[in-house]
């Protein structure tokens, strides 16, 4: 049997375990909820930890799935061996939302991952709505080639029934096409094109943001321009769901009211791990960010460029991860190296491969100028007391790939590693 024909055959079985795992073991729970899933490349985390946090300031009883945690009605819920994916397998998946169904939930925000789709995780599963955020270059190691992976994150748009609603990223090259053929209603929201949901930055600096969403004045705490994507896909699917109307006319734009969505904006705080921040007392501010892709690390970077004072520094910490995407890697060097005025290469988490061996790839076009700013250790941990180190008083170093993540995993084992607890132990 080729191995194309034995991956089909697999990928039959995952979807018939799905199907049976949700119809006939527990009771379709997902009939009986309100179901929004999130799939891009970067955003899904935040958008989808919003969104629960929202629906439960507003008084709903609400699950979250994600990759930092899953959640029930503010419980904790661990998986089965203690390491949630971004979409767990079918089995704990129903499990999951049966267990929400016991406690009352009313809705669930979870990220959809294009490995899941790929892998039929999801299958039997009924969404109220689905949000694109973007695509940009990750998983290419699984997918193969960038069409593949399109295609893999489309499929969970071609799932969504007729009465679920559909709101894609119109300002990336693939939002639109994402929403072509599909059964669910379609919603576009974006800064730069004309859209459904239209959002407008009036402010941005580190105190937060301050933006116009279809004629509303916005403000937050949370940073920067990628965060105002994810902000403006989280109100649109509040006002698609109907949250804050009295009376909560599901996908209505025009009569939706905001006022109590807009007032949680205000003081939510972003997940953990995503552009989490202190300022020491010699006055550097130190950001951890999960940013491991080249176009999170590009747009985080770019973000502080844009908030920086003059005279400050942007000293960047990052590596990339071993057994993973191996193209990203060079392309990162490049985007560390140029965007920052130090950048320190480092571990991620090697897994299995030779932690020099990936700095070297990520080494492999820089320029003389790029190679002048850039700084070689291996191991994390000195990397950060590096960071420390040559930081002044009004620098900026941002510590990118691990974010939430409280372990390194090298040679088949994980030991306990925080990059946020690290740089505090330095400073104190």
């Amino acid at each position: 049997m080729k191995l194309k024909e034995i991956i089909k055959k697999l990928k039959i079985k995952r979807r018939m375990i799905a199907r049976l795992a949700a119809m006939h073991f527990y009771g379709n729970p997902s009939l009986k909820l309100k179901i929004v899933g999130v799939t891009g490349t970067n955003g899904k985390t935040t958008t989808a930890t919003l969104l629960y946090k929202i629906a439960t300031a507003l008084g709903y009883r609400a699950g979250l799935i994600g990759t930092v945690e899953n959640i029930i009605a503010g419980e904790k819920i661990l998986s089965d061996d203690n390491a949630p994916q971004t979409t767990p397998d079918p089995i704990f998946l129903n499990k999951l939302l049966s267990k929400m169904v016991e406690k009352g939930c009313e809705y669930v925000f979870m990220e959809v991952s294009s490995h899941a789709m790929d892998q039929n995780r999801v299958a039997g599963i009924n969404f109220t709505g689905g949000i694109f955020t973007n695509l940009t270059h990750d998983h290419l190691d699984y997918h193969k080639s960038l069409e593949n992976y399109f295609l893999a994150k489309k499929k969970f748009f071609q799932m969504l029934p007729s009465s679920a609603f559909a709101l894609s990223n119109v300002d990336d090259e693939h939002g639109e096409m994402m929403l072509e053929g599909i059964k669910a209603k379609k919603f576009l929201y974006g800064f730069k094109k004309d859209a459904d949901f239209k959002g407008e930055i009036l402010k941005l600096d580190f105190n937060g943001l301050e933006m116009n969403f279809n004629g509303e004045v916005i403000k937050t705490k949370l940073l920067g321009k990628f965060n105002a994507y994810n902000l403006l896909s989280v109100w649109s699917a509040c006002k698609l769901l109907g949250f804050d109307m009295p009376a909560r006319n599901a996908f209505s734009i025009a009569d939706a009211g905001g006022e109590k969505v807009n007032k949680i904006l205000e003081n939510i705080e972003p997940p953990r791990g995503r552009f989490d921040h202190f300022l020491s007392k010699s006055g550097v501010l130190v950001i951890v960010d999960y940013a491991h892709t080249p176009d999170a690390l590009e747009k985080i970077l770019l973000t502080i460029k844009d908030i920086k004072t003059e005279n400050g520094l942007l000293i960047s910490l990052f590596g990339c991860g071993g057994d993973r995407d191996p193209l990203k890697r060079r392309i990162m060097g490049k985007i560390g190296a140029n965007l920052s005025d130090i950048a320190i290469f480092t571990s991620d988490n090697p897994r299995s491969e030779n932690p020099e061996d990936i700095i070297a790839e990520m080494k492999t076009d820089l320029s003389m100028n790029d190679s002048r700013k850039v700084k070689i250790i291996v191991d994390r941990h000195e990397a950060i007391k590096e960071a420390v180190k040559v930081a002044k008083p009004g620098d900026i170093i941002l510590c990118a790939g691990k974010g939430h993540e409280t372990y390194q995993e090298i040679k088949g084992a994980k030991y306990h590693f925080n990059d946020m607890e690290e740089f505090k132990k330095a400073y104190n």
